[in-house]
Formats: C-alpha cells, structure tokens, sequence
C-alpha cells in the first residue's frame, strides 16, 4: 500500500530544514493521495480528508528542521496526518458515531483510489485488505470507535506499522497500544457484517454486473418492487448526511413509498464505482434547465448474489466523484 519513500541521504543533505520550499513542496505531494486516503479512513469525510493534507503539509514545512531521517519521510508525514486527524476529531467529532449510522459520510471515487501507489499489488491479502478498508461498511464499522483506538487500528491492520511506532506516535506505552488494539478489533466486529466475505466487494464478476444491471433499470423505472425482488431480508439502507438508517426490506420499501419515489418520471442512470463498489448515479430530467441535472448516487453492496446495503449520497457529491454536471437530452454530457 506503500509508495517510493525518501531518505535523507538520497537527498544529499543532513536535514530538510536545508532543503528549499519548491523542493519540499515535490517531496510531500508524492505521497498526498495515500496521506487523503489515510485521513479518509479516520475521517469518513473526503472533504475534511482534504483539509487535513492540507494541515499535515503545513504542519510538516514548519516542523522540517525537527526530521533528522530518523524514520522515512512517509513515516513522519503519516505521524503528522494522524495527529492532524485527531486533533480534528478532539474538536469537530469529540463522540464517535452510533446507532449504525454516519452522517458526515462522503463517498470516494474509484479513479482517485486508482492513483494510490502500487505497493503489494502481488500480494493477494495486502490487495484485499486496501479495498476492503475503503468499503463503507468499513469506514461506518470505524467510525463507531474513539479516536485514539481507531488510529492504532488503522496504523496497525491497515498499514501494518510495527506497536511500537504506534506508540512512539500516540506518546503511549506498547502495552496500551496493543490492548487498544483488541479493544478496536472487537469494537469493529459488533459493527460490520458478521463474516469478513460478507463486506467484501471484490472485483466485480458477471453475477454482480447482471444484478447492477436490473437495479439499474428497476431504478429509471421507479419499480420499487422490481428493486425490492433485489434485497436480501437484512438489507441496510442510509442517505448521510440526513438521518436515518433502515434496516430490513420491508423498512427499506416503507420509506421509499413514503419518499414518493414510485412514479418518479425522467430519470437517467450513469454507472460508476465509488469506494470500491459499483455505484449508480440517477439524473433528473428538469424542463426549465433543458437537461438531467444530478439527483443521486446509490453505492452498493452485493453479498451472494443479492444487495446488501445501498448508501444513497445527495447530487452534489457528483462534482467530486467525477460525474458530469449535467447530461443533456440526447444523453450527451
């Protein structure tokens, strides 16, 4: 999951404090996309995920005298995110979430996640654990831990730092990085899905194409029992950041009769994968503008052949994912 990294002496000098802004500057933004990831997953939030790079480089230019090479430059840029992320959460978010649900939720698109280096791409564990800690069952099940235990979870079985490093990081003893360790494992476990391959997504096969395909359809349809025929019994379904998580099918189409989706004219789909999921972006025909304009994206989850959970995010996540603005009436962007 790692990068090309940088030592001190790669760079022929004792210490950054003698290296110039513009070549800082090249140095750390080698390593901004897994530093946003890496704030995502404390965080739940692209946008505060954005904020929060932005902190750690400032944070690293006016410390740059304090690098002595000691560690790699990623090593010391990742202590500088996670404190800027805890930091963050001491202020914003003191509590973590409950309830099962996580209303500052934002999505990540697939073709940023697509810019992360390399790193194990050979070894198929270190391959499953990076999509499967970007799944939003995962950053839910996480954000239901407090801030500390989180980190040294995500240190821990994310990146595989070594306990000591964590706790060299949190100014903690071994001993409690390790307890907090089993404390967040178990934490973990009570939020997400009971076996490990029922949260994850994998790469998608012609089951889950065709399955996509039909909720597709059902969806520009506005069927909703076309769409519920496609529910398991336990289906989970949210809209972050408004309230409100229902579980179960019949919940799920309770609400949705309710909204007034059913009968709903002119809508148009555009397929995409967000957080390693597919992803179905709908487009709302409004006359007075002359085209679809973004209505909403539904995530999915697909376990065994069924959905699993749909986290529905409002249209003006679609910028950000990359999905056009607007989609004209002969379908063209």
């Amino acid at each position: 999951m790692m990068g090309a990294d940088t030592r001190l002496e790669e760079l022929g000098v004792s210490g950054l404090g003698e290296v110039d802004e513009a070549a800082f500057s090249r140095l750390v933004e080698r390593h901004r996309r897994e530093l946003h990831v890496h704030c995502y997953r404390m965080l739940a939030s692209f946008e505060d995920a954005e904020d929060t790079v932005q902190e750690t480089f400032l944070r690293a230019w006016r410390r740059r005298e304090t690098y002595q090479g000691r560690s790699t430059l990623r090593a010391w840029l990742y202590r500088i995110a996670t404190n800027a992320c805890l930091d963050l959460l001491a202020k914003c978010r003191p509590e973590p979430a409950t309830g099962g649900e996580v209303r500052w939720l934002q999505p990540y698109p697939d073709r940023l996640l697509d810019e992360l280096p390399a790193g194990d791409a050979d070894d198929p564990e270190a391959v499953a654990v990076a999509r499967e800690t970007i799944e939003l069952a995962y950053l839910v099940a996480v954000q239901h831990l407090a801030p500390r235990p989180r980190a040294v979870l995500i240190l821990r079985d994310v990146h595989g730092w070594p306990a000591k490093d964590v706790a060299e990081l949190l100014g903690d003893s071994v001993n409690s990085v390790n307890s907090a360790l089993q404390r967040a494992r178990a934490g973990l476990r009570e939020h997400l899905p009971a076996q490990r391959q029922d949260w994850t997504g994998g790469e998608p096969d012609a089951g889950t194409r065709e399955l996509v395909r039909r909720y597709t359809e059902a969806g520009v349809a506005t069927d909703i029992a076309g769409i519920a025929a496609l529910l398991r019994d336990d289906v989970r379904c949210s809209m972050p950041p408004t309230p409100g998580l229902h579980i179960g099918r019949d919940a799920v189409v309770a609400d949705w009769t309710a909204s007034g989706f059913e009968g709903m004219a002119g809508l148009r789909p555009v397929l995409t994968y967000v957080n390693r999921q597919p992803a179905v972006a709908f487009y709302h025909w409004r006359e007075q503008e002359g085209a679809y304009l973004p209505l909403t994206i539904d995530v999915l989850r697909i376990t065994g052949g069924a959905i699993t959970e749909i986290v529905t995010f409002h249209g003006d996540r679609f910028p950000g994912l990359g999905l056009p603005e607007r989609l004209a009436a002969d379908g063209a962007e």
